[in-house]
């Protein structure tokens, strides 16, 4: 109903526009850009579908603003996406990742991190960041990893005395490496966007992700200098031997043994990132089949919660290529990216107004939904600016998991608060992530200093 009263209400305002001669775009279309962006915030505020608001805010503006009859062209802009062979790839990491969570092999990971973690000051969030950052490089997705880990972990602390802000705060955090560690499906989004090497992101992100892994974990560190005696460990267990910890590394084996499957293959160059994902799905089926827990009856739900999520990113993607379409009819991104250009300004100023512009964004939009509707307006203006590419893909990437985390929007930050069994508030949530976001946007404002944490490996082996 929502949907249907959006479409009338744009329907109308492009009529509007149309009556009082809001003709073809000129030189500065500004009164048209600022009824774009009326029209976008407005029904994202209203709280309608992403792929609903792209698809109407495109179809209004086509009808209002554009001289070109894209009705003609809709067909094909749909198609060619949606037939795009790197695209594959996205629901073949969803579904690994999901035979995955159903085969238990997620919690096998906890509970071998756990024993090498767990003695530490704070060790069991260290065991959540850690375990995070290894299941991020099979997933691909933060709310996926967020998700995955809060089931496995929350019972783990329900013995102990850590705070919940600590313990949802650092969940958090590892959930927000997601998209970050390869082969993070923001990264696919984004080469698609902008035809930018998927290999080159993977490998510009790694020494990205070591260093907000590392900074995270030394947060923890401080932390828990801090805690209560007696925090550090499950009530009744007593710490676990070295035979133990060696037997524990046999659980690691598996996820290790798929990691190297998947990224081993890519960063070789045996594979392109979705030969490597159907090689990682092929491997997460075998695992599964090994574990036992292989079933007609698992891989249907997987195969289910995968369709459902697969769904959801198509309708977006192909929304956003109409709308994007007709902007590019319009001429507005190359408008910005020239008077950009034009300002009297270093480039290093822009940029930092453009970091800026996705931490707003981040507080009420969905990081998926930002880089789909941002990136091709801010990409040409990053290129005239002079700066890498495949840096800039990095960057946004660490922005838009910023944005899964953020206050009071981050998705990630509902996903946790809905996994809770103790009804405490959400304020939990929001004040324990605080800490790991200012973390977060230091590690961005670093890699602006020093841009060859992102770009040294690239260059040396491609």
């Amino acid at each position: 109903m929502i949907a249907v009263v959006v479409l009338v209400l744009a329907l109308a305002a492009a009529g509007l526009a149309a009556l009082f001669g809001a003709g073809p775009s000129g030189d500065l279309p500004l009164w048209e850009i600022v009824t774009l962006i009326g029209m976008f915030l407005v029904f994202f505020g209203a709280g309608v579908y992403v792929a609903a608001v792209l698809g109407v805010i495109g179809i209004a503006a086509g009808l209002a603003f554009s001289d070109r009859p894209f009705w003609n062209f809709a067909g094909q802009i749909i198609w060619g996406p949606s037939t795009n062979f790197v695209l594959v790839s996205v629901p073949l990491f969803l579904l690994m990742g999901e035979i995955l969570l159903r085969a238990g092999l997620s919690a096998r990971l906890y509970r071998a991190m756990q024993l090498w973690l767990g003695p530490l000051p704070g060790g069991l969030l260290h065991t959540n960041i850690a375990t995070s950052a290894v299941f991020s490089a099979i997933s691909g997705s933060s709310v996926a990893t967020a998700a995955t880990m809060g089931s496995v972990a929350l019972p783990y602390f329900e013995k102990t005395r850590y705070h919940a802000r600590d313990v949802l705060g650092s969940l958090a955090a590892g959930g927000a490496l997601g998209n970050l560690i390869p082969p993070g499906i923001t990264f696919i989004v984004y080469g698609l966007i902008t035809e930018t090497s998927v290999g080159a992101l993977y490998l510009a992100a790694l020494g990205p992700s070591v260093l907000v892994t590392l900074a995270f974990m030394a947060w923890i560190a401080v932390r828990g200098q801090r805690m209560p005696a007696g925090a550090d460990s499950p009530a009744g267990m007593a710490p676990a031997g070295l035979g133990v910890r060696l037997a524990s590394l046999l659980d690691l084996l598996p996820i290790a043994a798929l990691i190297m499957l998947v990224l081993g293959t890519i960063y070789i160059g045996w594979a392109t990132p979705t030969e490597a994902a159907a090689l990682g799905l092929f491997g997460a089926i075998a695992l599964a089949a090994a574990s036992g827990s292989l079933s007609l009856r698992m891989l249907h739900d997987s195969v289910q919660a995968t369709a459902r999520t697969t769904a959801m990113i198509g309708l977006i993607l192909l929304g956003a290529y109409l709308l994007n379409f007709i902007l590019g009819s319009m001429r507005i991104p190359q408008m910005v990216a020239s008077t950009v250009q034009d300002l009297p300004l270093p480039g290093w100023v822009v940029m930092l107004c453009i970091i800026g512009l996705y931490l707003a964004l981040g507080t009420f939009m969905e990081g998926f939904s930002m880089i789909i509707t941002t990136i091709p307006v801010i990409f040409p203006v990053v290129h005239a600016l002079g700066y890498d590419p495949i840096w800039f893909g990095v960057v946004v990437t660490m922005l838009i998991e910023i944005a899964q985390i953020s206050p009071p929007d981050g998705t990630v930050l509902y996903v946790l608060q809905g996994l809770r069994r103790d009804g405490g508030s959400i304020g939990d949530v929001f004040m324990g992530t605080l800490p790991f976001v200012l973390i977060y946007i230091a590690a961005v404002l670093l890699l602006l200093v020093v841009p060859e944490i992102a770009t040294w490996l690239p260059a040396q082996m491609m």
